[in-house]
């Protein structure tokens, strides 16, 4: 086994150790997806506070670390946190044979791991609405016979029944396109973000045609998905993370006016504190 072999190994369990026990068919993708065929050529620019810093090298060693790698710097548009990503996999938990629909795929490095956790009896649709970073997807993924990349909006083009939806992208709000998209017991994992950044992991499961549980995941920071900002929406989720923490959320509701249990309403849906009946 060559050193990035090892380092792969390495970084693979130590990005899925925050959650116990470890789903050993997240630990091999984390393991055998190549990070440096999805990041572009060295040196890389390092998601910092405030801003990003030269890698100083280009050894793919550097990148089998928990950070950021920025992708487009100036558009804030980055790789992604891979142990927030481990977490992310882990509580919606693709299986094989599933369909998943990959909301801002970017170059494709977290579209590979969701193909590998299909395996090739499912099938991943991912969106990425940059040009430039959909040509790179399609390129780095064209060894991968499940995957389809659309240069479009996941949020505007017609979507195929999933089990899971992925979006690596901040929405104010939830679309009705997603939810719908969804199966019965099909999950969705969405940040849930403000207009000036902070927000939340929500993974929302289809129980039924219009009832869905709903629970926080994580903290998350994204850049905005565009097509799901509302400057209200915002507002109205700034307000409630404000008024209680959203770790109280338990179901979403639809076709429903809120009651006392409303975490935090949006455009026909809303989340509640209650559990489903």
């Amino acid at each position: 086994m060559n050193t990035l072999d090892t380092l792969r190994r390495f970084y693979a369990r130590l990005v899925t150790s925050s959650g116990g026990d470890a789903d050993p068919r997240i630990v091999e993708a984390f393991a055998n997806v190549e990070r440096e065929a999805f990041v572009g050529p060295g040196p890389w620019q390092i998601a910092a506070e405030g801003g990003y810093m030269d890698s100083g090298t280009d050894d793919p060693a550097i990148l089998y670390q928990d950070i950021n790698i920025g992708l487009v710097p100036k558009l804030g548009i980055n790789n992604g946190q891979p142990s927030l990503h481990a977490r992310c996999l882990a509580a919606c938990a693709p299986k094989a044979g599933e369909v998943v629909v990959h909301v801002g795929a970017g170059t494709g490095y977290y579209t590979a791991m969701l193909a590998r956790l299909v395996e090739r009896s499912g099938h991943v649709h991912a969106f990425e609405i940059n040009p430039d970073l959909a040509s790179r997807s399609e390129r780095n993924l064209s060894g991968y016979g499940n995957v389809t990349v659309h240069a479009a909006s996941a949020v505007e083009a017609h979507l195929p029944p999933a089990s899971v939806i992925y979006v690596c992208a901040g929405a104010t709000h939830i679309p009705d396109i997603w939810l719908d998209a969804l199966t019965i017991g099909g999950r969705l994992i969405l940040p849930l973000t403000t207009s000036d950044g902070p927000g939340f992991m929500l993974l929302v499961t289809r129980q039924s045609g219009a009832t869905y549980e709903a629970r926080h995941i994580s903290s998350a920071y994204f850049i905005g998905c565009i097509g799901a900002r509302d400057e209200t929406q915002s507002h109205a989720l700034r307000a409630a993370l404000r008024a209680q923490s959203p770790k109280a959320i338990r179901s979403l509701r639809r076709g429903e006016a809120p009651d006392e249990t409303a975490w935090c309403a949006g455009p026909g849906w809303w989340l509640s504190t209650a559990s489903l009946p």
